[in-house]
């Protein structure tokens, strides 16, 4: 058994003293674990770091084995995201989103499109913050858990939408929020529209949306945490939304 495709390398464990058991993320295979022999040997440990792009070969005797993974680099996202702390951030929170998420070896070909299209324009692009979030929203869809966010679960109305249901996943309006708005996750701007977040708090909010419905059912189904990764994310968001004075007082700023 045996397949070659270009893959995203999303994880790349240690196993023995050069080798790593790595997982790769490929259009037709899914997310795909292999044994990358030599992947921490100083030739072969920058191929293999999380968010780059590999042309992957699998290999394995039987098709349910762990197998064999090779790789030579395509495109080295992670060294590229170096320089950027946030943008590091952000590449480190979605190859560990889509280890965590997507069951092994199970197709998800738009996924993978959007990631890739993620991962090649994460250096320039100023919208990574609300093109993440929204890569978040498109793989909860992937997944059966998409959120419908075109019209008030209410009234019905497309315009004034400011809240989501933690429940439901359905869009609610300002006017139709009543007694329940404490309750409602909030809606930011730059999720009903193609524009970036307006500020640090338009993405706060969005990542909060987006993170309560992958740890209730992306994660949740499957009994695992949200990834540490994912979690520094938000918190790195949270930090930048408060006000400047909150952010001098505070000991983690």
């Amino acid at each position: 058994m045996d397949w070659e495709a270009p893959a995203i390398v999303l994880d790349a464990r240690p196993y023995g003293e050069g080798d790593a058991v790595a997982t790769v993320f490929t259009a037709e295979h899914g997310a795909h674990r292999g044994l990358a022999r030599g992947a921490q040997s100083r030739a072969r440990a920058a191929t293999w770091q999380p968010g780059n792009l590999i042309q992957a070969r699998w290999v394995a005797r039987l098709a349910d084995q762990l197998g064999s993974l090779s790789g030579e680099l395509v495109h080295a996202a992670a060294a590229l995201a170096m320089d950027d702390a946030l943008r590091l951030a952000i590449l480190s929170a979605a190859c560990a989103v889509t280890a965590g998420a997507l069951p092994e070896r199970e197709a998800h070909p738009r996924v993978f499109d959007a990631l890739l299209h993620l991962i090649a324009h994460l250096p320039g692009a100023e919208d990574a913050p609300g093109a993440y979030v929204r890569w978040e929203l498109l793989l909860l869809a992937d997944l059966g858990y998409g959120l419908d966010l075109s019209r008030c679960a209410v009234t019905g109305a497309a315009e004034g939408l400011a809240f989501v249901s933690p429940r439901t996943g359905r869009a609610v309006a300002e006017a139709a929020a009543g007694v329940w708005r404490e309750r409602l996750l909030p809606l930011p701007g730059f999720l009903r529209g193609n524009g970036p977040p307006s500020d640090a708090a338009a993405w706060r909010d969005g990542l909060r949306l987006t993170g309560h419905f992958l740890a209730r059912d992306a994660f949740g189904s499957r009994h695992l945490p949200l990834p540490n990764a994912r979690l520094l994310l938000y918190d790195r968001a949270e930090r930048d939304a408060r006000p400047e004075s909150a952010r001098l007082e505070s000991p983690d700023a």
